[in-house]
Protein backbone atom coordinates (compact mmCIF):
# COMPACT_ATOMS: atom_id res chain seq x y z
CA UNK A 1 0.00 0.00 0.00
CA UNK A 2 1.05 3.40 -0.92
CA UNK A 3 2.05 6.26 1.67
CA UNK A 4 -0.04 9.27 2.50
CA UNK A 5 1.51 12.33 1.04
CA UNK A 6 0.07 13.74 4.90
CA UNK A 7 2.22 11.75 6.56
CA UNK A 8 5.96 11.38 6.91
CA UNK A 9 7.83 7.77 7.60
CA UNK A 10 6.69 5.91 10.40
CA UNK A 11 3.23 7.66 10.06
CA UNK A 12 4.35 11.02 12.18
CA UNK A 13 2.42 13.91 11.56
CA UNK A 14 4.13 16.32 9.00
CA UNK A 15 5.28 19.94 10.15
CA UNK A 16 2.49 22.08 9.07
CA UNK A 17 -0.02 19.56 11.11
CA UNK A 18 2.74 20.74 14.16
CA UNK A 19 2.28 24.00 13.62
CA UNK A 20 -1.33 24.13 13.97
CA UNK A 21 -1.75 22.56 17.03
CA UNK A 22 0.74 24.54 18.77
CA UNK A 23 -1.40 27.81 17.17
CA UNK A 24 -4.14 26.08 18.38
CA UNK A 25 -3.17 25.61 21.85
CA UNK A 26 -1.53 29.17 22.25
CA UNK A 27 -5.01 30.63 20.80
CA UNK A 28 -6.68 28.46 23.86
CA UNK A 29 -4.28 29.55 26.68
CA UNK A 30 -4.76 33.38 25.31
CA UNK A 31 -8.36 32.67 25.73
CA UNK A 32 -8.03 30.89 29.29
CA UNK A 33 -6.30 34.16 29.80
CA UNK A 34 -8.85 36.39 28.51
CA UNK A 35 -11.34 34.50 30.28
CA UNK A 36 -9.35 35.00 33.57
CA UNK A 37 -8.92 38.36 32.87
CA UNK A 38 -12.73 38.91 32.52
CA UNK A 39 -13.89 36.99 35.31
CA UNK A 40 -11.23 39.06 37.35
CA UNK A 41 -12.76 42.39 36.38
CA UNK A 42 -16.22 41.02 37.29
CA UNK A 43 -14.96 40.44 40.34
CA UNK A 44 -13.53 43.52 40.72
CA UNK A 45 -16.62 45.70 39.68
CA UNK A 46 -18.30 43.40 42.20
CA UNK A 47 -16.08 44.37 45.12
CA UNK A 48 -16.80 48.13 44.24
CA UNK A 49 -20.50 47.86 43.75
CA UNK A 50 -20.35 45.85 47.24
CA UNK A 51 -18.15 48.33 49.12
CA UNK A 52 -19.86 51.29 47.94
CA UNK A 53 -23.91 49.83 48.75
CA UNK A 54 -23.46 50.54 52.50
CA UNK A 55 -22.69 54.15 54.15
CA UNK A 56 -21.84 52.51 57.87
CA UNK A 57 -18.42 52.95 58.00
CA UNK A 58 -17.92 49.31 60.07
CA UNK A 59 -20.11 48.00 57.63
CA UNK A 60 -17.26 49.21 54.77
CA UNK A 61 -14.31 48.24 56.40
CA UNK A 62 -15.34 44.83 56.72
CA UNK A 63 -16.82 44.87 53.20
CA UNK A 64 -13.08 46.51 52.01
CA UNK A 65 -11.23 43.55 53.51
CA UNK A 66 -13.12 41.07 52.52
CA UNK A 67 -13.27 41.96 48.82
CA UNK A 68 -9.58 42.16 48.51
CA UNK A 69 -9.23 38.63 49.60
CA UNK A 70 -11.47 37.81 47.13
CA UNK A 71 -10.17 39.82 44.22
CA UNK A 72 -6.34 38.73 44.65
CA UNK A 73 -7.38 35.14 45.74
CA UNK A 74 -5.80 35.43 49.27
CA UNK A 75 -5.79 33.42 52.12
CA UNK A 76 -5.97 35.74 54.63
CA UNK A 77 -6.87 39.44 54.55
CA UNK A 78 -6.62 42.38 57.27
CA UNK A 79 -7.43 46.01 56.83
CA UNK A 80 -5.22 48.42 59.40
CA UNK A 81 -6.88 51.91 60.12
CA UNK A 82 -4.59 54.38 61.36
CA UNK A 83 -4.82 56.39 64.38
CA UNK A 84 -2.52 58.99 66.22
CA UNK A 85 1.12 58.96 65.48
CA UNK A 86 0.81 56.15 63.18
CA UNK A 87 -0.35 53.34 64.95
CA UNK A 88 -2.91 50.89 63.67
CA UNK A 89 -6.03 51.60 66.39
CA UNK A 90 -8.03 49.07 64.35
CA UNK A 91 -7.44 45.89 62.75
CA UNK A 92 -10.29 44.00 60.84
CA UNK A 93 -9.32 40.16 59.80
CA UNK A 94 -10.51 38.08 57.49
CA UNK A 95 -9.25 34.46 57.53
CA UNK A 96 -8.65 33.96 60.78
CA UNK A 97 -11.26 32.79 63.38
CA UNK A 98 -11.89 33.95 66.65
CA UNK A 99 -10.08 31.22 68.65
CA UNK A 100 -7.15 32.17 66.30
CA UNK A 101 -7.14 35.63 67.46
CA UNK A 102 -8.09 34.51 71.41
CA UNK A 103 -4.70 32.71 71.22
CA UNK A 104 -2.49 35.98 69.62
CA UNK A 105 -3.48 37.70 72.12
CA UNK A 106 -3.69 41.23 70.41
CA UNK A 107 -3.84 42.97 67.23
CA UNK A 108 -0.63 44.28 65.63
CA UNK A 109 0.29 47.57 66.62
CA UNK A 110 2.23 48.64 63.72
CA UNK A 111 5.56 47.09 63.77
CA UNK A 112 7.94 45.08 61.38
CA UNK A 113 6.42 44.84 57.69
CA UNK A 114 3.29 46.18 58.68
CA UNK A 115 5.26 49.31 59.86
CA UNK A 116 7.17 49.53 56.85
CA UNK A 117 4.10 50.47 55.08
CA UNK A 118 3.04 52.77 57.54
CA UNK A 119 5.83 54.56 57.10
CA UNK A 120 6.48 54.12 53.63
CA UNK A 121 3.15 54.09 52.00
CA UNK A 122 3.24 52.46 48.90
CA UNK A 123 2.38 48.51 47.23
CA UNK A 124 4.65 45.96 48.62
CA UNK A 125 5.00 42.66 47.20
CA UNK A 126 7.13 39.83 48.79
CA UNK A 127 7.65 36.17 48.07
CA UNK A 128 8.71 35.09 51.03
CA UNK A 129 7.88 37.52 54.45
CA UNK A 130 10.28 35.71 56.74
CA UNK A 131 13.44 37.04 54.51
CA UNK A 132 12.62 40.62 54.35
CA UNK A 133 15.30 42.66 56.69
CA UNK A 134 12.19 44.72 58.50
CA UNK A 135 10.23 41.33 59.23
CA UNK A 136 9.79 40.62 63.24
CA UNK A 137 8.24 37.35 63.10
CA UNK A 138 5.33 36.30 63.95
CA UNK A 139 3.65 35.93 67.70
CA UNK A 140 2.65 32.64 69.48
CA UNK A 141 -0.45 31.29 67.74
CA UNK A 142 0.01 33.10 64.94
CA UNK A 143 -0.86 30.96 61.69
CA UNK A 144 2.02 30.74 59.06
CA UNK A 145 2.20 33.00 56.16
CA UNK A 146 4.89 33.05 53.27
CA UNK A 147 3.51 35.16 50.44
CA UNK A 148 2.77 39.15 50.93
CA UNK A 149 0.93 41.88 49.12
CA UNK A 150 0.10 45.23 50.77
CA UNK A 151 -1.42 48.57 49.40
CA UNK A 152 -1.97 51.97 51.19
CA UNK A 153 -5.71 53.13 50.98
CA UNK A 154 -5.79 56.60 50.97
CA UNK A 155 -8.61 59.53 51.66
CA UNK A 156 -8.39 62.50 49.99
CA UNK A 157 -4.43 62.25 49.65
CA UNK A 158 -4.70 60.93 53.30
CA UNK A 159 -3.73 57.55 54.05
CA UNK A 160 -6.65 56.07 55.98
CA UNK A 161 -5.12 52.52 56.67
CA UNK A 162 -3.41 49.46 54.83
CA UNK A 163 -4.68 46.29 52.84
CA UNK A 164 -2.51 43.78 54.02
CA UNK A 165 -2.88 40.17 51.70
CA UNK A 166 -1.13 36.97 52.65
CA UNK A 167 -0.92 33.20 51.02
CA UNK A 168 -2.12 33.58 47.54
CA UNK A 169 -4.23 30.02 46.81
CA UNK A 170 -2.45 27.25 45.03
CA UNK A 171 0.86 28.06 46.56
CA UNK A 172 1.42 31.28 44.12
CA UNK A 173 3.08 34.09 44.00
CA UNK A 174 1.42 37.61 44.23
CA UNK A 175 2.03 39.06 40.98
CA UNK A 176 1.93 42.21 38.95
CA UNK A 177 -1.94 41.70 37.42
CA UNK A 178 -2.80 41.01 41.58
CA UNK A 179 -1.09 44.22 42.45
CA UNK A 180 -2.57 46.34 40.12
CA UNK A 181 -5.93 45.02 40.91
CA UNK A 182 -5.46 45.77 44.41
CA UNK A 183 -4.65 49.05 43.53
CA UNK A 184 -7.52 50.43 41.78
CA UNK A 185 -9.54 48.09 44.84
CA UNK A 186 -8.08 50.45 47.21
CA UNK A 187 -8.61 53.86 45.04
CA UNK A 188 -12.42 52.32 45.33
CA UNK A 189 -12.32 51.74 49.00
CA UNK A 190 -11.35 55.41 49.84
CA UNK A 191 -14.04 57.03 47.78
CA UNK A 192 -16.42 54.87 50.19
CA UNK A 193 -14.73 55.58 53.20
CA UNK A 194 -14.77 58.89 51.90
CA UNK A 195 -18.74 58.58 51.75
CA UNK A 196 -18.89 56.53 54.95
CA UNK A 197 -17.66 59.09 56.68
CA UNK A 198 -19.20 62.15 55.22
CA UNK A 199 -22.21 60.54 56.34
CA UNK A 200 -21.49 59.68 59.66
CA UNK A 201 -20.17 63.28 60.39
CA UNK A 202 -23.74 64.44 58.57
CA UNK A 203 -25.82 62.32 61.43
CA UNK A 204 -23.30 63.34 64.13
CA UNK A 205 -23.57 66.76 63.44
CA UNK A 206 -27.53 66.82 63.64
CA UNK A 207 -27.71 64.70 67.10
CA UNK A 208 -25.32 67.18 68.58
CA UNK A 209 -27.58 69.87 67.56
CA UNK A 210 -30.67 68.05 68.25
CA UNK A 211 -29.23 67.35 71.93
CA UNK A 212 -27.51 71.43 72.01
CA UNK A 213 -31.60 72.40 71.48
CA UNK A 214 -32.88 69.81 73.85
CA UNK A 215 -30.24 71.02 76.39
CA UNK A 216 -30.73 74.76 75.40
CA UNK A 217 -34.57 74.83 75.85
CA UNK A 218 -34.75 72.91 79.28
CA UNK A 219 -32.55 74.98 80.80
CA UNK A 220 -33.97 78.04 79.56
CA UNK A 221 -37.65 76.71 80.64
CA UNK A 222 -36.19 76.61 84.27
CA UNK A 223 -35.10 72.63 84.82
CA UNK A 224 -33.34 72.14 87.99
CA UNK A 225 -29.53 72.41 87.28
CA UNK A 226 -29.05 69.03 89.08
CA UNK A 227 -30.78 67.21 86.64
CA UNK A 228 -29.42 69.41 83.43
CA UNK A 229 -26.15 67.96 84.81
CA UNK A 230 -27.78 64.47 84.50
CA UNK A 231 -29.23 65.24 80.86
CA UNK A 232 -25.82 66.36 79.69
CA UNK A 233 -24.02 63.37 80.95
CA UNK A 234 -26.74 61.16 79.13
CA UNK A 235 -26.87 62.95 76.07
CA UNK A 236 -22.86 62.77 75.90
CA UNK A 237 -23.24 58.78 76.14
CA UNK A 238 -25.54 58.65 72.95
CA UNK A 239 -23.20 60.86 71.22
CA UNK A 240 -20.50 59.52 72.10
CA UNK A 241 -21.25 55.81 72.75
CA UNK A 242 -19.00 55.51 75.50
CA UNK A 243 -19.16 52.74 78.40
CA UNK A 244 -18.95 55.78 81.31
CA UNK A 245 -19.62 59.47 80.84
CA UNK A 246 -19.25 61.79 84.30
CA UNK A 247 -20.00 65.31 85.18
CA UNK A 248 -17.70 66.96 88.29
CA UNK A 249 -18.03 70.22 89.22
CA UNK A 250 -16.26 72.17 91.27
CA UNK A 251 -16.75 72.50 95.50
CA UNK A 252 -17.27 75.91 97.09
CA UNK A 253 -14.32 77.13 98.73
CA UNK A 254 -11.51 74.27 97.77
CA UNK A 255 -9.58 72.61 94.84
CA UNK A 256 -11.61 69.81 94.83
CA UNK A 257 -14.55 68.80 92.66
CA UNK A 258 -17.13 66.35 92.74
CA UNK A 259 -19.11 64.03 90.39
CA UNK A 260 -22.82 65.41 90.20
CA UNK A 261 -23.83 63.42 87.54
CA UNK A 262 -22.92 59.83 85.96
CA UNK A 263 -24.26 58.04 82.95
CA UNK A 264 -23.34 54.38 82.07
CA UNK A 265 -21.84 51.16 83.73
CA UNK A 266 -21.77 51.49 87.31
CA UNK A 267 -22.80 54.74 88.43
CA UNK A 268 -23.94 54.62 91.82
CA UNK A 269 -20.38 53.68 92.38
CA UNK A 270 -18.83 57.01 90.95
CA UNK A 271 -22.11 59.45 91.82
CA UNK A 272 -20.92 61.85 94.78
CA UNK A 273 -17.10 60.87 94.81
CA UNK A 274 -15.13 63.72 95.60
CA UNK A 275 -11.94 64.50 93.25
CA UNK A 276 -8.78 65.88 94.96
CA UNK A 277 -6.48 68.17 93.71
CA UNK A 278 -4.42 65.28 92.38
CA UNK A 279 -6.68 63.77 89.75
CA UNK A 280 -6.87 64.43 86.42
CA UNK A 281 -10.53 65.75 86.36
CA UNK A 282 -8.91 68.75 88.90
CA UNK A 283 -6.10 69.47 86.56
CA UNK A 284 -8.09 69.40 83.52
CA UNK A 285 -10.17 71.53 85.24
CA UNK A 286 -7.66 74.32 87.00
CA UNK A 287 -5.65 73.78 83.54
CA UNK A 288 -8.30 74.05 81.29
CA UNK A 289 -6.74 71.78 78.61
CA UNK A 290 -8.36 68.41 77.44
CA UNK A 291 -6.45 65.45 78.50
CA UNK A 292 -6.91 61.98 76.61
CA UNK A 293 -5.50 58.71 77.79
CA UNK A 294 -5.70 54.85 76.12
CA UNK A 295 -5.74 53.51 79.72
CA UNK A 296 -7.57 55.76 82.32
CA UNK A 297 -7.26 53.69 85.61
CA UNK A 298 -3.26 53.11 84.78
CA UNK A 299 -2.61 56.81 84.94
CA UNK A 300 -1.26 58.18 88.32
CA UNK A 301 -3.75 60.34 89.83
CA UNK A 302 -3.47 60.06 93.30
CA UNK A 303 -7.00 60.30 95.65
CA UNK A 304 -8.34 58.11 92.93
CA UNK A 305 -11.95 58.87 91.66
CA UNK A 306 -14.28 57.31 89.05
CA UNK A 307 -10.66 55.46 87.59
CA UNK A 308 -10.03 54.32 90.60
CA UNK A 309 -13.30 52.67 90.98
CA UNK A 310 -14.21 51.06 88.03
CA UNK A 311 -11.48 49.65 85.42
CA UNK A 312 -11.35 52.16 82.37
CA UNK A 313 -9.71 52.17 79.30
CA UNK A 314 -9.30 54.42 76.30
CA UNK A 315 -10.85 58.09 77.28
CA UNK A 316 -10.66 61.76 77.39
CA UNK A 317 -11.64 64.53 79.75
CA UNK A 318 -12.24 68.35 78.88
CA UNK A 319 -13.53 71.55 80.17
CA UNK A 320 -17.20 72.19 80.71
CA UNK A 321 -16.70 76.25 79.57
CA UNK A 322 -13.58 77.97 78.67
CA UNK A 323 -11.56 80.41 79.74
CA UNK A 324 -12.19 81.64 83.21
CA UNK A 325 -15.58 80.13 83.02
CA UNK A 326 -15.14 76.40 83.39
CA UNK A 327 -17.83 75.13 85.05
CA UNK A 328 -16.90 71.70 85.36
CA UNK A 329 -14.58 68.53 83.99
CA UNK A 330 -16.35 65.96 81.66
CA UNK A 331 -15.18 62.73 81.80
CA UNK A 332 -15.70 60.14 78.41
CA UNK A 333 -14.47 56.70 78.64
CA UNK A 334 -14.56 53.29 77.92
CA UNK A 335 -13.86 50.04 80.26
CA UNK A 336 -10.80 48.03 79.62
CA UNK A 337 -10.24 46.38 76.14
CA UNK A 338 -12.84 49.31 74.35
CA UNK A 339 -12.05 50.88 71.43
CA UNK A 340 -10.30 54.46 71.39
CA UNK A 341 -12.73 57.65 70.65
CA UNK A 342 -11.54 59.24 67.34
CA UNK A 343 -10.70 62.78 66.74
CA UNK A 344 -14.15 63.58 64.99
CA UNK A 345 -15.88 62.25 68.47
CA UNK A 346 -13.57 64.40 70.67
CA UNK A 347 -14.42 67.61 68.57
CA UNK A 348 -17.89 66.86 67.97
CA UNK A 349 -18.36 66.27 71.93
CA UNK A 350 -15.91 69.46 72.73
CA UNK A 351 -18.25 71.67 71.11
CA UNK A 352 -21.10 69.70 72.50
CA UNK A 353 -19.10 70.68 75.98
CA UNK A 354 -18.90 74.12 75.01
CA UNK A 355 -22.64 74.72 74.09
CA UNK A 356 -23.48 72.90 77.10
CA UNK A 357 -21.71 75.47 79.00
CA UNK A 358 -22.57 78.61 77.46
CA UNK A 359 -26.24 77.31 77.98
CA UNK A 360 -26.02 76.77 81.88
CA UNK A 361 -23.95 80.37 81.43
CA UNK A 362 -27.15 81.76 80.47
CA UNK A 363 -29.30 79.82 82.50
CA UNK A 364 -27.15 81.31 85.51
CA UNK A 365 -28.01 84.85 84.29
CA UNK A 366 -31.50 83.97 84.29
CA UNK A 367 -32.01 82.84 87.56
CA UNK A 368 -29.48 85.96 88.46
CA UNK A 369 -31.98 88.47 87.18
CA UNK A 370 -35.05 86.26 88.61
CA UNK A 371 -33.39 86.51 92.59
CA UNK A 372 -32.50 89.99 91.90
CA UNK A 373 -36.20 90.56 91.28
CA UNK A 374 -37.26 88.87 94.15
CA UNK A 375 -34.98 91.06 96.10
CA UNK A 376 -35.86 93.66 94.40
CA UNK A 377 -39.94 93.07 95.54
CA UNK A 378 -38.57 92.03 98.96
CA UNK A 379 -37.06 95.71 99.60
CA UNK A 380 -40.25 97.05 98.30
CA UNK A 381 -42.67 95.20 100.62
CA UNK A 382 -39.78 95.99 103.25
CA UNK A 383 -39.97 100.00 101.89
CA UNK A 384 -43.65 100.28 102.27
CA UNK A 385 -43.98 98.17 105.69
CA UNK A 386 -42.01 100.62 107.07
CA UNK A 387 -43.29 103.96 105.52
CA UNK A 388 -46.98 103.13 105.37
CA UNK A 389 -48.48 100.26 107.68
CA UNK A 390 -45.46 101.07 110.69
CA UNK A 391 -46.30 104.60 110.41
CA UNK A 392 -49.97 104.09 110.22
CA UNK A 393 -49.96 101.79 113.61
CA UNK A 394 -47.86 104.16 115.43
CA UNK A 395 -49.98 107.07 114.67
CA UNK A 396 -52.93 104.83 115.36
CA UNK A 397 -51.37 104.17 118.87
CA UNK A 398 -50.70 107.56 120.06
CA UNK A 399 -54.11 108.71 119.17
CA UNK A 400 -55.00 105.86 121.48
CA UNK A 401 -52.75 107.12 123.95
CA UNK A 402 -54.13 110.17 124.22
CA UNK A 403 -58.07 108.66 124.42
CA UNK A 404 -56.60 107.44 127.36
CA UNK A 405 -56.32 110.34 129.65
CA UNK A 406 -59.91 110.79 128.36
CA UNK A 407 -61.92 107.61 129.75
CA UNK A 408 -59.28 107.34 132.97
CA UNK A 409 -62.94 107.65 134.87
CA UNK A 410 -64.30 104.64 133.56
CA UNK A 411 -61.38 101.90 133.90
CA UNK A 412 -63.57 99.20 131.78
CA UNK A 413 -63.11 101.24 128.65
CA UNK A 414 -59.54 102.47 129.67
CA UNK A 415 -58.20 98.78 129.93
CA UNK A 416 -59.88 97.62 126.78
CA UNK A 417 -58.23 100.75 125.03
CA UNK A 418 -54.92 99.55 126.64
CA UNK A 419 -54.75 96.33 125.29
CA UNK A 420 -55.22 97.88 121.68
CA UNK A 421 -52.56 99.91 122.68
CA UNK A 422 -50.22 96.95 123.45
CA UNK A 423 -51.45 95.20 120.48
CA UNK A 424 -50.35 97.79 118.17
CA UNK A 425 -46.65 97.68 119.87
CA UNK A 426 -46.45 94.21 119.25
CA UNK A 427 -47.80 94.50 115.71
CA UNK A 428 -45.20 97.00 115.55
CA UNK A 429 -42.67 94.79 116.60
CA UNK A 430 -43.45 91.64 114.18
CA UNK A 431 -43.32 94.22 111.42
CA UNK A 432 -39.95 95.70 111.97
CA UNK A 433 -38.51 92.12 112.69
CA UNK A 434 -40.41 90.60 109.20
CA UNK A 435 -38.22 94.43 107.67
CA UNK A 436 -35.06 93.23 109.11
CA UNK A 437 -36.04 89.74 108.02
CA UNK A 438 -36.64 90.60 104.75
CA UNK A 439 -33.22 92.72 104.52
CA UNK A 440 -30.94 90.25 106.78
CA UNK A 441 -31.63 87.60 104.09
CA UNK A 442 -30.76 89.33 101.03
CA UNK A 443 -26.92 91.03 102.67
CA UNK A 444 -24.10 89.56 100.58
CA UNK A 445 -21.52 87.64 102.63
CA UNK A 446 -19.49 84.20 102.00
CA UNK A 447 -21.74 81.32 103.04
CA UNK A 448 -20.37 77.77 103.69
CA UNK A 449 -22.14 74.86 103.08
CA UNK A 450 -22.86 71.49 104.41
CA UNK A 451 -20.36 70.16 101.59
CA UNK A 452 -17.50 72.63 102.37
CA UNK A 453 -17.89 71.45 106.09
CA UNK A 454 -17.84 67.99 105.24
CA UNK A 455 -14.89 67.93 103.05
CA UNK A 456 -13.31 70.22 106.16
CA UNK A 457 -13.96 67.21 108.57
CA UNK A 458 -12.76 65.02 105.80
CA UNK A 459 -9.27 67.09 105.43
CA UNK A 460 -8.95 67.34 108.94
CA UNK A 461 -9.25 63.47 109.99
CA UNK A 462 -6.57 62.50 107.36
CA UNK A 463 -4.21 64.11 110.03
CA UNK A 464 -4.89 61.51 112.64
CA UNK A 465 -5.65 58.36 110.47
CA UNK A 466 -2.63 59.22 108.02
CA UNK A 467 -4.83 59.02 104.80
CA UNK A 468 -7.85 61.53 103.17
CA UNK A 469 -11.00 59.48 103.80
CA UNK A 470 -13.16 58.58 100.41
CA UNK A 471 -15.92 60.97 100.57
CA UNK A 472 -18.72 60.52 98.13
CA UNK A 473 -22.06 63.43 98.47
CA UNK A 474 -25.22 63.21 96.69
CA UNK A 475 -27.71 65.57 96.47
CA UNK A 476 -28.92 69.53 97.66
CA UNK A 477 -26.90 69.22 100.65
CA UNK A 478 -26.37 72.50 100.73
CA UNK A 479 -30.08 73.94 100.33
CA UNK A 480 -32.53 70.82 101.25
CA UNK A 481 -30.39 69.98 104.71
CA UNK A 482 -31.94 72.71 107.83
CA UNK A 483 -28.82 74.15 109.82
CA UNK A 484 -29.94 72.25 112.62
CA UNK A 485 -29.65 69.05 111.15
CA UNK A 486 -26.39 69.85 109.04
CA UNK A 487 -24.76 70.99 112.48
CA UNK A 488 -25.67 67.27 113.72
CA UNK A 489 -24.30 65.45 110.62
CA UNK A 490 -20.76 67.41 110.81
CA UNK A 491 -20.54 66.49 114.75
CA UNK A 492 -21.34 62.57 113.84
CA UNK A 493 -19.09 62.59 111.20
CA UNK A 494 -16.03 64.13 113.44
CA UNK A 495 -16.87 61.44 116.50
CA UNK A 496 -17.16 58.56 113.72
CA UNK A 497 -13.93 59.91 112.24
CA UNK A 498 -12.09 59.97 115.15
CA UNK A 499 -12.91 56.33 116.48
CA UNK A 500 -12.09 55.03 112.48
CA UNK A 501 -8.54 56.49 113.50
CA UNK A 502 -8.68 56.17 117.59
CA UNK A 503 -10.63 52.55 118.11
CA UNK A 504 -10.13 51.02 114.63
CA UNK A 505 -6.84 51.96 113.60
CA UNK A 506 -8.56 51.55 109.91
CA UNK A 507 -6.31 52.04 106.80
CA UNK A 508 -9.32 52.91 104.45
CA UNK A 509 -12.36 54.48 105.62
CA UNK A 510 -15.30 55.88 102.65
CA UNK A 511 -17.68 58.68 103.59
CA UNK A 512 -20.96 58.76 101.90
CA UNK A 513 -23.56 61.65 102.58
CA UNK A 514 -26.83 61.82 100.94
CA UNK A 515 -30.34 63.58 100.79
CA UNK A 516 -33.24 62.97 98.93
CA UNK A 517 -35.00 65.80 99.83
CA UNK A 518 -37.02 64.10 102.78
CA UNK A 519 -33.83 62.08 104.80
CA UNK A 520 -30.60 62.95 105.52
CA UNK A 521 -28.20 59.88 105.60
CA UNK A 522 -24.48 59.90 106.69
CA UNK A 523 -22.15 56.20 106.17
CA UNK A 524 -18.91 55.58 107.26
CA UNK A 525 -17.72 52.52 106.48
CA UNK A 526 -13.75 51.58 107.36
CA UNK A 527 -11.75 48.40 107.57
CA UNK A 528 -10.38 48.52 110.77
CA UNK A 529 -10.41 45.87 113.80
CA UNK A 530 -14.34 46.23 113.87
CA UNK A 531 -17.02 45.93 116.99
CA UNK A 532 -15.08 44.63 119.72
CA UNK A 533 -17.65 42.36 121.74
CA UNK A 534 -16.24 43.04 124.72
CA UNK A 535 -17.23 46.71 124.71
CA UNK A 536 -21.01 47.05 125.11
CA UNK A 537 -20.99 50.89 125.85
CA UNK A 538 -19.02 53.98 124.52
CA UNK A 539 -20.23 57.16 125.93
CA UNK A 540 -19.49 58.70 121.50
CA UNK A 541 -21.62 56.11 120.33
CA UNK A 542 -24.28 56.59 122.64
CA UNK A 543 -23.88 60.91 121.80
CA UNK A 544 -24.56 59.44 118.49
CA UNK A 545 -27.41 57.59 118.91
CA UNK A 546 -29.37 60.71 120.70
CA UNK A 547 -28.31 62.82 118.34
CA UNK A 548 -30.32 60.68 116.02
CA UNK A 549 -32.95 60.73 118.01
CA UNK A 550 -33.29 64.00 118.77
CA UNK A 551 -34.11 64.63 115.41
CA UNK A 552 -36.90 61.62 114.68
CA UNK A 553 -33.69 59.21 113.36
CA UNK A 554 -31.70 56.58 113.99
CA UNK A 555 -27.75 55.26 114.31
CA UNK A 556 -26.74 51.71 113.84
CA UNK A 557 -23.28 49.99 114.31
CA UNK A 558 -22.89 47.13 112.40
CA UNK A 559 -19.70 44.84 110.68
CA UNK A 560 -18.13 45.62 107.40
CA UNK A 561 -16.71 42.94 105.31
CA UNK A 562 -14.41 41.26 105.19
CA UNK A 563 -13.47 43.28 108.18
CA UNK A 564 -13.88 46.98 109.83
CA UNK A 565 -17.53 48.25 110.55
CA UNK A 566 -20.50 50.49 109.15
CA UNK A 567 -21.57 52.98 111.10
CA UNK A 568 -25.04 54.61 109.62
CA UNK A 569 -26.84 57.59 110.98
CA UNK A 570 -30.16 58.82 109.34
CA UNK A 571 -32.59 60.94 110.19
CA UNK A 572 -35.77 62.63 109.06
CA UNK A 573 -36.36 66.23 107.18
CA UNK A 574 -38.89 68.24 107.76
CA UNK A 575 -41.03 69.06 105.38
CA UNK A 576 -40.66 72.32 103.29
CA UNK A 577 -42.93 75.10 104.53
CA UNK A 578 -45.69 75.84 101.51
CA UNK A 579 -45.97 79.06 100.19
Amino acid sequence: MAESPAQGRQGLPTAPQLRLDELLEGLQAQVEQVRAARDRVHTLLDAVLSIGTDLDLDVVLRRITESAVAVVDAEYGALGVLGEEGRIKQFITVGVDEDTIRAIGHYPEGEGILGLLIREPEPLRLADLGTHPESVGFPAGHPPMTTFLGAPVRVRDRVFGNLYLTDKRGGAEFDDDDEAVLRTLAAAAGVAIDNARLYEDTRRRERWLAASSELTRSLLSGTDPDQVLHQIATTVRSLSGADLVTVAVPIDGGDELVIEAADGEGPERVRGLVLPATTLAAKVYHSNERVTSSALSAEPQAGGGSAAQLDLGPGFLLPLGDGENVRGVLQVANLRGGSEFSEATMAMISGFADQAALALEIAEHRREAEHLLVLTDRDRIARDLHDLAIQRLFASGLTLNSVLGRVADRPQVAERVQRVVDDLDDTIKTVRGTIYALREGDRPGPRSGLRAKLLAETDQAAGLLGFTPALRMTGLLDTDVPTEHAEHLVAVLRETLSNAARHAHATAVEVTAETDGTRLRLRVADNGSGIDPAVTRRSGLDNLRRRAADLGGSFTLTPNQPTGAIAEWTVPLPAPASS
